[in-house]
């Protein structure tokens, strides 16, 4: 047998080579494209930042906006309030069924024809445009007056939202249940626990910070949403009136504001592109986070 010794030279880096120059080329295309990617995001969040910034004051965001034609004055503060209570109704309509979504599919739902067509269900509705959501809430809640002879309200609003919403709480709940070990759940059986007890008590708390992560992309998802909020929760220059009344937010204030020939209404609309854009970016930081932490 013929033993061949291995030279320290033969080990080094050769820059020469054609592999080595191939890997190099490749490596910077892929770097000017990354480079290429972000270029759009932030240009738009510099953008933004620079002509909204000059126009925050922290007095906006407790007063009203002013009458159309009126010089100066005005704030945010009923639409920063009504994104709240949207996001927060849509929150409270869409995390019990998309979490409760995703358990049923990871823990009950073993492949069968229903968990099937509620996986496909989910792709196929994170994938419709966010007008038709509105479109939807529109006929369903809106034009029926079904909501105590109500029309346009908050409510519609969170509904819309939460359709928005759903399927990346589904989605994110399924595959981080599919994270925790199945001997854990074999373990919980193997003492007499019930797959009920298992689950509440065991599985769903394992995968708590993937669960909390779908839940504050899903959010970051409906928050900055218009074209749904025009169908349904509209717009309202004056305080919130009730939950079952039409409510102001940022993302339809922008709309509305930001193409009035006023230039009071155009500076609110820089302004709350501001807040919005921070608030979104926030929460998909807070995201990341999230999922980091959990994966320590």
């Amino acid at each position: 047998m013929t033993s061949h010794s291995v030279k320290t030279a033969d080990l080094l880096f050769k820059p020469s080579l054609i592999r080595n120059q191939g890997n190099l080329l490749l490596t910077s295309i892929s770097c000017i494209f990354a480079v290429i990617a972000i270029i759009p995001l932030i240009a738009v969040i510099g953008y933004v930042l620079v002509q909204g910034f000059a126009f925050l004051r922290p007095a906006m965001f407790f007063e009203l906006p002013p009458v159309p034609g009126q010089d100066m004055g005005g704030g945010i503060g009923n639409a920063f309030l009504g994104t709240f209570v949207v996001t927060g109704l849509s929150c409270l309509f869409a995390i019990p069924i998309g979490v409760g979504g995703g358990i049923y599919l990871s823990e009950y739902g073993d492949n069968n024809r229903i968990s099937e067509f509620i996986r496909f269900g989910t792709n196929v509705l994170a994938g419709v445009p966010s007008i038709i959501a509105g479109v939807f809430i529109y006929g369903l809640i809106v034009s029926s007056r079904v909501l105590f002879g109500s029309t346009f309200s908050a409510v519609a609003g969170g509904l819309a939202l939460a359709v928005l919403m759903l399927p990346t709480i589904i989605k994110t709940t399924d595959e981080g249940l599919k994270l925790v070990p199945e001997e854990l759940r074999w373990a919980a059986l193997g003492v007499g626990a019930s797959k009920f007890v298992t689950t509440v008590k065991l599985v769903v708390p394992s995968a708590i910070a993937p669960i909390a992560t779908g839940v504050v992309l899903g959010i970051a998802r409906s928050a900055g949403e218009t074209a749904p909020l025009i169908f349904t929760a509209f717009f309202s220059p004056y305080w919130p009136d009730g939950l079952l009344e039409p409510m102001a937010t940022m993302s339809v204030m922008i709309f509305n504001y930001a193409i009035m020939p006023y230039e009071a209404q155009v500076q609110l609309a820089w302004a709350a592109s501001v807040v919005l854009v921070v608030m979104i970016l926030g929460m998909n930081l807070l995201a990341r986070w999230i999922s980091s932490f959990a994966q320590r």
